[in-house]
């Protein structure tokens, strides 16, 4: 669980997979009214007032993104029950008790496939291993220094999409960032084709 404070009254906290495993939630759970994910939601609360001081007394606006190879991406806002909600959003009145919290969760799904990379020769070699596999794929933004790479799921065939998720994993890692995110604060490189311009480009250091 990694939380990050995006200014006074709102916090990012990202969930891999493993995250959600280790508590017994299954993706699907998010969209559940069940005990351990209002137990989740407590812990990641305590946890961000003791990593970064948020205090999330009173109301409570919570959205939460999931991605298909990164995990969960959980947004919370306080004191803003009247934040538009995003297309394809179902929307529900969380029923903890007031003393709590009092929270209203928006719930996204996505299908886009995002990874991040440090090093620009380490996304060079990562094009090469994936040109393989599928070559015509990928648009490459920069966001906080770092290197995004971003396809579609109408780009991948079904199959190919854990051997894809698994080179990506390997030289590459996770990001917390959400296509909505990358679209306003990211800088787009290359629009189409990524995977195949970088190639064409840059060769391998080995």
């Amino acid at each position: 669980m990694r939380i990050e404070r995006l200014g006074q009254d709102k916090i990012r906290i990202f969930l891999t997979f493993d995250d959600l495993s280790e508590r017994g939630i299954q993706r699907e759970d998010m969209w559940q009214e069940i005990p351990k994910v209002h137990d989740l939601f407590t812990e990641m609360m305590d946890q961000a007032y003791t990593e970064v001081g948020f205090d999330a007394t009173g109301p409570l606006a919570v959205e939460v993104f999931a991605l298909p190879a990164q995990g969960m991406v959980v947004i919370v806002t306080k004191g803003k029950y009247d934040h538009p909600h995003m297309g394809g959003g179902a929307s529900y009145e969380d029923e903890l008790p007031d003393e709590v919290y009092e929270m209203e969760v928006t719930l996204e799904t996505s299908d886009t496939i995002l990874y991040s990379f440090d090093d620009f020769e380490v996304l060079i070699e990562a094009a090469h291993v994936l040109h393989h596999m599928l070559f015509d794929i990928g648009s490459l933004y920069k966001y906080n220094g770092k290197w995004i790479l971003r396809m579609e799921p109408e780009q991948l065939e079904e199959g190919k999409v854990p051997g894809l998720i698994a080179v990506l994993a390997e030289f590459g890692e996770a990001t917390s960032v959400t296509p909505a995110m990358l679209e306003e604060y990211g800088s787009l490189i290359m629009g189409d084709h990524a995977v195949e311009q970088i190639c064409s480009h840059f060769k391998r250091q080995s």
